[in-house]
């Protein structure tokens, strides 16, 4: 027991908790509207789909590859529910699971083209955010409504003024006072399945030899073609629910929903100790990972009132000194052994 506690307060993990807490110690000092639980929720909220997707993007880092056009899959699955609904008839819950077989099938053929065909993954994924960025275009296109003003007026309200249908997903609070905003609790829900998935069945385990070791792990009897490939097409699926949750929430369905989202996810993935040569990454990294991100942003407005515009700035130093201290504790350990 006292090693197994040992082990988690030495790991990266503890450390961003550790970061976590302290944010909220410094903040909510200076100012204590930083500590209001609706403030918190609403600025976890507005973040929600970043922290989605790196959960994602952590699988495919770990089998050493990476994954960056996830923002643009996310347009393209919001521009698609638009159009489906408003200009092709379907049940808005129909375009929907068109929505994210498509963002499925666009995860899987940039897979594909890693896993079976050799490209690098940077290539082929930069390919892809301006390849389906286009496609969001085009189907935008079909519309009657002009891309530039997005598509609106989905099915939002009951009688009792409650959200109903899809709105709901993006805008309802539940548990009556706390008034907890359903996208934290299916954000609750991803990273627990996440972690089962990664960490705890064999698919998860194969994801992580493939990072380690792809040639040993295909000696074993493991098909690293096919994990590499099915991690692209999971990290779809997750771009898609974050593009379902952000069409929600807003009511407007645009290609360009989530276009500058690359840089925030890879940071966050990264911030949370999954190594960019793969074989190494934790949920729990990066989902503590993406709330420090979260977190610093919301505070650095609110208390010293930082312009959203120079918020970049802060984080890129802190992941900076992050990774570079990390690097520089794992020479030192490597020296003294």
């Amino acid at each position: 027991m006292k090693n197994k506690m040992l082990k988690i307060v030495k790991s990266w993990e503890f450390v961003l908790l550790l970061i976590l807490v302290l944010e909220f110690v410094v903040f909510g000092s200076i100012n204590n509207k930083f500590l209001q639980p609706v403030r918190i929720f609403s600025n976890i909220t507005n973040y929600i789909s970043i922290c989605i997707i790196s959960l994602f993007v952590t699988m495919v880092m770990i089998t050493g590859g990476i994954d960056i056009q996830a923002s643009s899959i996310v347009g393209l699955t919001s521009i698609t529910i638009g159009v489906l609904w408003n200009d092709f008839g379907f049940n808005i819950w129909a375009a929907v699971g068109a929505a994210i077989l498509l963002a499925a099938l666009c995860g899987a053929l940039s897979g594909f083209f890693v896993a079976y065909c050799g490209v690098q993954p940077m290539v082929v994924t930069l390919g892809g955010s301006f390849l389906y960025t286009g496609l969001g275009l085009v189907i935008s296109r079909m519309s009657a409504i002009p891309a530039y003003q997005g598509i609106s007026g989905f099915p939002a309200k009951n009688d009792d003024g409650t959200f109903s249908s899809f709105r709901w997903l993006g805008n309802a609070k539940i548990f009556g006072e706390m008034k907890l905003p359903v996208q934290i609790l299916i954000y609750v829900i991803l990273v627990i399945l996440m972690y089962i998935l990664l960490h705890k069945t064999k698919y998860g385990r194969s994801i992580f030899l493939v990072g380690v070791n792809t040639q040993a792990a295909e000696y074993s009897g493991i098909n690293t073609r096919l994990v590499k490939m099915s991690t692209y097409m999971l990290t779809g699926v997750g771009a898609a629910i974050a593009g379902i949750l952000l069409t929600s929430q807003l009511n407007s369905s645009k290609y360009d929903l989530g276009s500058t989202y690359t840089l925030s996810i890879i940071t966050a993935v990264v911030l949370g100790g999954t190594l960019s040569t793969g074989g190494k990454g934790s949920i729990i990294g990066t989902a503590l990972a993406s709330l420090v991100i979260c977190m610093l942003r919301f505070g650095l407005t609110l208390c010293f009132k930082m312009s959203s515009q120079n918020l970049d700035l802060p984080v890129g130093i802190m992941l900076l000194v992050v990774v570079s201290g990390r690097q520089l504790i794992r020479i030192v350990r490597h020296l003294d052994s």
